[in-house]
């Protein structure tokens, strides 16, 4: 007989949106808490006259540019049509849709059980789509594809399936297959394990999209008469990949060899539920995180207390982020719980530390909205308020001591020194600078020369610095001036190269806030030059696993 702890976990589904920029990941957030009636309507009203923010964007610099900077926590439950006992508990990670800000995307994605990759119909695979799909083959995260935008013109599907194949080695395995080309969706074509339609849904549009699209179902006979050669050309094409082997198979899933295709218009609030009964069906629960020393030890140590594996709770910070709401000057730590039950008020040890901690003030955050979050387990995401000195990658638990690996950080390409504009705002200055720092909106740099008043900040993408001044400005009333300085290379280096390597023209050493020692060089040829003439110097990439 199941255990609560383990009956709670089974119904957990941990996700993320990932995409490239504007392929509308905000939108398909707003459209699966649309159906799972979280919201009555979506957030997004279409066309530039009163267009709203999606709720899942919260920073001013989201609601006026229409993407999402920061990555975001929504959590609902949602229960199929025909669903017996108690629904899913869905946690969506909705994640910033600009490639500036991929180290938060990474961070996110190593809380997260499966991911939903979404596709603009029109443009295939783009380059930020196809780092993050390499980023979840690598992590072992199962992956959904969804094709979206189909209302709109646009490529071939099975022109989409093949790009996919060659592109990424990742064989898409259709479960609902569009009828009507690209700009003229009417349906899909429901497949059965054998890949063949079985039941047609036709879609009925609503005004402006805002409200769940209602949907008829035919047979196959049926789809024929009402549709004809697009339900015969639909047929078709599932016949062809079908026979190519092109169906799915769970295991092959799991793997991250094969990935669950459907098509969908999220502005439409087409297929979108489709989206949440397949992720409900086919990813992953929370569970042990094979080669995690750390998941091992938590069920160990769950074992040396006579408990059931999994019973000790630990879990681990993914992000720090202050400023959601300007009613509460506090910072949130969003921390993924990997094993056992979690309590407010519970008394928890920060690996990293060594201290221990009550949490008392612990939330569910969706959009701007809080609410007090009593219980929590595996898979779920709580936000810690105001938890000390917490930071990405570190750890938090009870019982025996468990820590997972640190976030590894990626390379920053971009460099500004920055400094308030006012000397009197020094010392706001100061404290908004280790805020943002602790969160990692940016990686801050500092060395004797340059001092505290003007440090340097590193990013690997230049809008990260357009963040970092506007939250100084609206949250710390803190105006500052961002200069250029003249480097574009970072590597790590140590105590014994350090000296000699600030004699050479073009190099800058500066202490990292993590204690690491950081070279900057003027260009990858000045670094080339010196590692040629001085191959005893100890210089590594600062690149992520």
């Amino acid at each position: 007989m199941n255990s609560p702890l383990s009956s709670e976990a089974a119904r957990r589904r941990t996700f993320a949106v990932i995409a490239h920029p504007d392929a509308g990941k905000s939108t398909l957030t707003e459209a699966l808490a649309l159906h799972a009636h979280v919201i009555a309507e979506a957030g997004a009203v279409h066309g530039k006259a009163g267009r709203k923010a999606t709720v899942s964007d919260w920073m001013e610099m989201e609601k006026d540019r229409g993407i999402s900077i920061a990555s975001s926590a929504l959590q609902f439950e949602y229960a199929p049509e025909g669903h017996q006992g108690e629904p899913y508990m869905i946690n969506l990670v909705d994640t910033p849709g600009h490639a500036d800000f991929s180290e938060d995307t990474y961070r996110v994605l190593t809380a997260v059980d499966a991911a939903v990759m979404l596709i603009d119909g029109a443009k295939g695979l783009e380059p930020q789509t196809l780092k993050l799909f390499r980023v979840c083959k690598a992590r072992g995260l199962p992956i959904v594809t969804v094709v979206n935008k189909w209302d709109r013109p646009g490529k071939s599907p099975l022109e989409l399936v093949d790009e996919i194949v060659t592109e990424i080695g990742l064989q898409p395995t259709p479960l609902y297959w569009p009828v009507g080309e690209a700009g003229d969706f009417r349906g899909l074509a429901k497949l059965s394990d054998e890949g063949e339609p079985q039941e047609y849904i036709h879609f009925i549009r609503t005004a402006g999209g805002s409200t769940i699209a209602p949907e008829e179902h035919f047979t196959p006979e049926q789809a024929l008469d009402k549709e004809a050669d697009a339900w015969e050309t639909a047929t078709e094409e599932t016949e062809l990949l079908a026979a190519d082997g092109a169906v799915h198979d769970q295991e092959l899933f799991l793997d991250c060899t094969t990935s669950p295709m459907i098509f969908a218009s999220a502005m439409l609030n087409f297929g979108v539920h489709q989206i949440l009964d397949t992720l409900c069906e086919l990813a992953p629960a929370p569970g042990a995180r094979s080669g995690d020393q750390a998941a091992v030890a938590a069920s160990q140590s769950a074992m040396d207390n006579g408990r059931e594996p999994g019973d000790e709770f630990s879990g681990v910070v993914f992000k720090v982020q202050a400023g959601m709401d300007k009613k509460h000057r506090d910072s949130l730590a969003f921390m993924r719980v990997v094993s056992g039950e979690f309590e407010r008020g519970m008394q928890v040890t920060h690996a990293q530390s060594g201290r221990s901690f009550s949490t008392k003030y612990a939330l569910t955050v969706f959009g701007r909205t809080r609410s007090t979050v009593e219980t929590a387990y595996p898979g779920d995401i709580v936000g810690l308020v105001n938890a000390g000195s917490l930071a990405p990658g570190d750890t938090i638990y009870t019982g025996k001591k468990v820590q997972f690996p640190p976030m590894p950080q990626f390379a920053p390409e971009h460099f500004r020194t920055l400094r308030a504009k006012s000397l009197g705002k020094y010392k706001q200055f100061r404290k908004a600078l280790e805020q943002l720092d602790s969160e990692g909106v940016v990686q801050v740099l500092k060395n004797d020369t340059r001092g505290d008043a003007a440090p340097v900040m590193a990013a690997v993408g230049p809008m990260q610095f357009e963040v970092m001044q506007a939250r100084m400005d609206n949250e710390y009333n803190v105006e500052t001036i961002a200069e250029p300085v003249p480097y574009s290379v970072a590597r790590r280096t140590n105590a014994e190269t350090a000296p000699e390597l600030a004699k050479q023209r073009g190099v800058e050493i500066f202490t990292r806030t993590d204690g690491e020692l950081i070279a900057l060089f003027g260009d990858k040829w000045r670094l080339q030059f010196i590692q040629k003439e001085h191959p005893e110097f100890f210089l590594e990439a600062l690149v992520a696993d």
